[in-house]
């Protein structure tokens, strides 16, 4: 009965063990930090718009932990203030393949081949940075990255972020998340 216990003992350690070893899924930027202020270079920029005052200059990114059965990421920034509660979408990029642990500062601002561009609300493919009217407070900018089991090719580019949502469904493996916070006085 001893051995019986002992032989308890050790596995339940064993997959303690072993689930202590896999990583949390996360997502960081060394620019700002959860729930923190974005810098005004990381707005956006817009000839329409006196308020867009910022470089239009994505952050950068760096995530860890990607769940196991990943083949691609998904790539959401999304504000739900944004156009009185309606919502603004800023960046939708899919098709990310896992050897690749992040985004340097400035590179979802451009097209780039290690992503494919869906269409934010602006109808670009790129990163529209933050863009809150004056007056409407703190704005809560969650950038959310989407493990998937898709091949980074099977997705079409231009895929608003409803639609990307609609195709990832089912094939979802985990979600990292991080909030960037912006408004103008």
């Amino acid at each position: 009965m001893r051995s019986f216990g002992l032989i308890t003992i050790v596995g339940c350690l064993a997959w303690l063990g072993s689930a202590s070893a896999q990583e949390v899924f996360q997502i960081h930027s060394p620019a700002f930090e959860d729930n923190g202020i974005l810098l005004s270079k990381f707005g956006g920029k817009n000839p329409k718009n006196p308020n867009c005052l910022g470089d239009n200059v994505s952050p950068p990114l760096n995530w860890s932990g990607v769940p196991a059965g990943t083949k691609s990421l998904a790539f959401l920034m999304h504000d739900q203030q944004g156009m009185e509660g309606v919502g603004v979408s800023h960046f939708v990029a899919y098709g990310i393949p896992l050897s690749m642990t992040g985004l340097s500062e400035g590179e979802a601002s451009t097209p780039s081949g290690k992503f494919v561009g869906g269409k934010n609300t602006l109808g670009t493919t790129v990163y529209f940075g933050p863009c809150p009217p004056p007056g409407s407070g703190q704005h809560h900018y969650v950038i959310t990255l989407i493990a998937t089991d898709l091949e980074p090719d099977s997705l079409p580019p231009g895929l608003t972020q409803l639609e990307l949502l609609q195709a990832i469904k089912g094939h979802a493996k985990g979600a990292a998340g991080i909030v960037g916070r912006m408004g103008i006085p």
